[in-house]
């Protein structure tokens, strides 16, 4: 018999890594705060917060926070685990027994969280060996440093060698405060984060550790037999709900607050909190104090991950050994990318020089082809260019050609004559200046082909205000221009 009753003991602390003993400075806070050494404890979980709380009971009975440890990493995202394999983190109500303490776990200590529960189990969720535990790396687990996970165990341990049978983990997405169901307001996982909210209050307004059972695939919290009845009532996760009551004093203090959280939640959203996004591919968080101290470090889809609060941060000291082969969170480059997106029409001009990466939205339906026809037209023009026509154009000396392609001409008639290549339109004038608008050609009387003296003759003498910045000089009498003039 003896040994049986101490067989959990030698299981709990049967190498030097599981018997480390409370550290002092934990045993000064348990005094301080008039707890007992082997009182029982409970654990809350925060993902977006990346904070791992124990509780333990003081001697009025009840549970006052004892430590704030930060989580080095988790995986997934918010929400709770569904399936084998998909990397979540569990979220809701679970207990540990000695049972599921591990002292020679691979990743130091650990223990598991006991998912599925009834309620997983009854909603078809499967996966399995889900823990908390040491080494910073999570595959859908809560993964401390070795010292941390070292004193939780630790109090663990004296929790049980002082007779609790068992003690809770609570796991959330986040603090359920007023500010974050305004923030997630749009995510698909809101009904069952109000579900475990209740559970949530309830401990916040009684700091007793709540009773949970489950029936018709919910949780229900703190429930006794109702009025009457002679016995206990007995939940089934997938059956019919029993007869039940919840003590009026709970119930109360419970729905007053469901009523303060629900009516600041609603001021939040009329004032336009923003919404968190969806779906960032961001794979799970890490506590800014942990992020701050690695190469690029970056705290997911958990708090506190811009460059001040990390550079703040980064001269804290990091609580416990983090080991060289931690995988931080990394942010999605691919959503990253896809934004942000200018919705504009075609009429609204959009310039973006500096802004090579974003992405412009347009209202106009035609802007493709129109720009496919564009295309098509400059190349055909290209072709119908002279050589040297085309040499000036590029070489920057001539616009008065390429100034009058803009203004639409009305087509010639079937009976005129194929017009030939216009060489001496787009001859490059002595000084550039901006064409002034072409008038319609007449279909009776064909322009006719300028000479280049004359075109020569006409041009101004070049003065400072006409020349626009950047453009050609005065072409010189012995240049190529009147050169090929001659010769032509």
């Amino acid at each position: 018999m003896l040994a049986g009753c101490d067989s959990d003991q030698i299981s709990l602390a049967q190498n030097a890594k599981a018997n480390q003993p409370v550290p002092p400075k934990l045993v000064a806070a348990m005094t301080e705060k008039d707890m007992d050494m082997q009182s029982p404890i409970l654990v809350r979980l925060f993902k977006q917060e990346a904070e791992l709380e124990v509780w333990k009971q003081n001697r009025s009975g009840q549970f006052a926070l004892l430590k704030t440890y930060p989580i080095c990493r988790w995986s997934g995202d918010l929400g709770p685990k569904v399936r084998e394999g998909d990397r979540q983190a569990p979220e809701g109500f679970y207990s540990i027994n000695p049972s599921q303490m591990n002292p020679q776990s691979a990743y130091y200590l650990s223990f598991n969280t006991g998912y599925p529960n009834a309620f997983d189990k009854a909603l078809g969720r499967t996966g399995s060996q889900l823990m908390v535990h040491g080494d910073c790396s999570s595959r859908g687990c809560y993964a401390m440093t070795d010292e941390q996970i070292a004193e939780i165990y630790s109090l663990g341990r004296e929790s049980f060698f002082g007779g609790q049978k068992a003690f809770q983990l609570q796991a959330y997405p986040f603090r359920m405060t007023p500010v974050n169901m305004a923030k997630h307001r749009n995510n698909p996982n809101m009904p069952f984060w109000k579900m475990i909210k209740e559970g949530y209050d309830h401990f916040e307004v009684t700091k007793q550790e709540p009773k949970v059972d489950f029936c018709e695939k919910k949780y229900v919290f703190d429930a006794v037999k109702a009025p009457g009845a002679t016995r206990d009532p007995v939940f089934d996760a997938s059956a019919k709900c029993p007869a039940y009551v919840i003590p009026d004093e709970i119930a109360s203090a419970v729905h007053e607050k469901e009523q303060r959280d629900a009516a600041e939640t609603s001021k939040l959203v009329s004032k336009g909190t923003p919404v968190a996004r969806l779906n960032t591919g961001i794979d799970g968080g890490m506590n800014a104090v942990f992020a701050s101290k690695i190469p690029e470090g970056n705290t997911g889809l958990s708090e506190g991950g811009d460059s001040q609060a990390l550079a703040s941060m980064s001269l804290a000291r990091a609580p416990g050994t983090i080991p060289g082969t931690v995988n931080p969170p990394k942010p999605n480059l691919a959503v990253q990318q896809e934004e942000p997106v200018v919705a504009t029409t075609s009429s609204t001009p959009v310039a973006t020089p500096s802004s090579a990466g974003t992405r412009v939205a347009s209202a106009n339906a035609s802007d493709k082809s129109a720009s496919d026809k564009s295309t098509s037209d400059k190349s055909t023009s290209d072709k119908s260019e002279g050589f040297f026509s085309s040499f000036a154009r590029k070489v920057g000396i001539g616009g008065t050609a390429d100034a009058s392609k803009t203004t639409a001409s009305p087509p010639a008639p079937a009976a005129a004559a194929p017009a030939k290549p216009k060489v001496a339109e787009a001859k490059p004038q002595s000084v550039v200046r901006v064409a002034p608008k072409a008038e319609p050609k007449q279909a009776a009387k064909p322009a006719p082909k300028p000479q280049v003296t004359t075109a020569a003759a006409a041009a101004p003498a070049p003065s400072s205000s006409t020349q626009l910045a950047g453009s050609a000089p005065v072409v010189q009498t012995n240049s190529f221009d009147t050169r090929f003039s001659a010769v032509k």
